[in-house]
């Protein structure tokens, strides 16, 4: 007999649910803060990885981990942004924007690399941006930082998870795990307003201004800065990253440990947990 109130198929439902053996998977690290100061290259989106069939099991507790954008640094390199993972499986924080700076101007590498900055004090030379796929993974998790214009005073844009950064930030990818298509991991925009790749990577400055930040767990870029003096010479912040796994519900749901911070979108047919800060365990124990 059923339980009170319970259906039969509810309750042979409930008895038979298992733990599932794949799982969708998108992690997503923190994208690299655009840099600081007159002239400034554009933060590159935090690495991207996705898996439609990654395996798992009931007896494993998975550590995951959101990594948080880049620091903003005042007249400097943009800050790295922070590495993302699910158990062993982890994306690599996104490289800072290059500064006018002489000793910062070239962007730092990452899952994508930052824009390379306006070399002012050499403005006879321009570089390429920071290196992207710093994991060293096949396929990679992203690409290149773009180059610097000294003739212009124009700095590159950030490397996104679809392409190299140029003026504007590199492209980012969109994906359907959570049941909606979404951007993710766009570059930052380099300055003169130039703007951040899809994903959505945030606007390098206009003249007098700062850069724009990253869209938030999107793991994008910030913009690069093109402002002379206070809050106007602040490259805008990498986005946190996110985490996010998907599988049918017919299986049993995760369970979710302290420290993480999630929400669960709306799939027809599946569970989707996506995690948004923090670090913890998860299990289907």
């Amino acid at each position: 007999m059923p339980l009170l109130g319970t259906s039969a198929s509810q309750n042979t439902k409930s008895f038979l649910a298992v733990a599932p053996s794949t799982i969708e998977l998108l992690v997503v690290a923190g994208g690299g803060t655009g840099g600081s100061g007159p002239g400034s290259g554009g933060g590159g989106a935090g690495g991207y990885r996705s898996f439609n069939s990654q395996s798992v099991s009931s007896a494993t507790n998975y550590n995951v981990t959101v990594g948080a954008g880049g620091a903003s640094p005042y007249f400097s390199a943009g800050g790295k942004g922070n590495n993302s993972n699910f158990s062993n499986i982890s994306a690599t924080g996104g490289g800072g924007g290059g500064n006018s700076n002489l000793f910062d101007f070239l962007g730092g590498a990452g899952g994508s690399g930052g824009g390379h900055g306006y070399n002012q004090p050499n403005s006879s030379s321009a570089g390429a941006g920071g290196a992207g796929n710093q994991g060293g993974y096949s396929p990679v998790e992203g690409y290149a930082g773009g180059r610097g214009e000294p003739n212009g005073g124009t700095s590159g844009g950030g490397g996104g998870a679809g392409g190299v950064g140029h003026l504007s930030g590199g492209p980012g990818v969109q994906n359907s795990i959570t049941g909606s298509s979404l951007f993710y991991a766009g570059g930052g925009g380099g300055t003169i307003g130039y703007s951040g790749g899809s994903g959505i990577g945030g606007a390098g400055g206009g003249d007098n201004q700062g850069g724009g930040a990253g869209a938030q767990n999107t793991g994008s870029g910030g913009g690069g800065s093109r402002g002379g003096s206070g809050s106007s010479t602040n490259g805008g912040l990498g986005a946190s990253g996110v985490a996010i796994i998907a599988y049918q519900n017919t299986f049993k749901p995760l369970t979710v440990g302290p420290g993480l911070t999630y929400d669960e979108p709306t799939r027809s047919g599946y569970y989707v947990y996506r995690f948004t800060a923090g670090t913890g365990n998860v299990s289907w124990a």
